[in-house]
């Protein structure tokens, strides 16, 4: 019997934590649950991998193509480095800013590493994907049917749940299509007020679940500075624990749910009855007073 390849998706708003997030939580499906694993990053920025490869950042298929003359003159060894707990990792890499679609590299590198059998033999493939989904490049794996699991790192924050919400629009686009579903809200806590019972109650409104409330710890940061996952750096951590938890929690689950994303006004009445809004303003008001 063949085992089911699970493709996955990381998504969220551009600084929540998404890549910290996804690589901690893959660190722990490897060592913890012994699965195969390969990230394809498909952030230009290409620090999608950096924490599993302990390095700075890995040389992208864009960057070596254009170096190379063409995609087609790559091997597999070119662009596949292994890491921590043999994760395999691959960055797609971007065009210079300003300068093309970055959307662009995704398409390239996943149609090359199918063609190449890079997906033979795993448990799990998993995207990390830039932002918000407003570009069709960076939709990709959603509008292709290749990632069949979205997961959307955001916080109790205005903005963060403004971009879960859109991502959910993006899921619900091409839900009927193909056969991608949104598998939770991973809440990466900024020590909001009432922020697990905000997410949650967020969740339930998309038709889904806040499937792990990561706690805050600088122990976080302790890791990243030296380009390692918690996992590495400190295995007996508290937050070791808490990624181990998630892992087992996406491992297992067993609800893909099709989204039912908001209104702009449901939103905001959201956060107005958690009092998000009004702390928010509140903040901008006293940055104001000491300019």
């Amino acid at each position: 019997m063949t085992k089911k390849l699970r493709q996955i998706a990381f998504y969220g708003k551009g600084g929540i934590g998404k890549s910290t997030t996804s690589q901690n939580t893959l660190a722990q499906l490897a060592t913890s649950f012994g699965q195969k694993i390969m990230i394809v990053g498909c952030d230009p920025k290409a620090d999608s991998t950096r924490l599993i490869l302990n390095t700075k950042a890995q040389q992208t298929v864009l960057h070596l193509a254009a170096e190379r003359g063409t995609v087609d003159d790559l091997e597999l060894e070119d662009v596949v480095s292994t890491g921590f707990g043999g994760i395999r990792c691959v960055e797609s890499g971007g065009p210079e800013p300003g300068v093309g679609c970055a959307g662009r590299g995704i398409i390239t590198s996943i149609n090359f590493l199918e063609e190449q059998g890079a997906y033979d033999d795993m448990d799990f493939i998993s995207y990390d994907v830039l932002g918000d989904v407003v570009c069709g490049g960076f939709a990709m794996p959603i509008r292709e049917n290749k990632a069949q699991e979205i997961y959307i790192v955001c916080s109790g924050e205005m903005m963060a749940m403004y971009a879960a919400n859109n991502i959910a629009r993006g899921i619900l686009k091409y839900a009927n299509s193909g056969g991608v579903r949104l598998g939770g809200l991973i809440c990466n806590s900024r020590n909001t007020d009432r922020e697990d019972e905000l997410i949650t109650e967020l969740a339930r409104r998309l038709n889904t679940q806040m499937i792990h409330f990561v706690p805050r710890n600088n122990v976080v940061q302790h890791a990243e500075l030296r380009r390692m996952t918690v996992t590495q750096y400190n295995p007996g951590h508290a937050q070791t624990a808490q990624y181990k938890q998630l892992a087992e929690k996406i491992l297992y689950n067993e609800m893909m749910t099709i989204p039912t994303p908001i209104d702009m006004d449901e939103l905001e009445r959201l956060l107005i009855e958690f009092g998000v809004v009004e702390d928010e303003e509140k903040a901008l008001e006293e940055q104001e007073v000491y300019k």
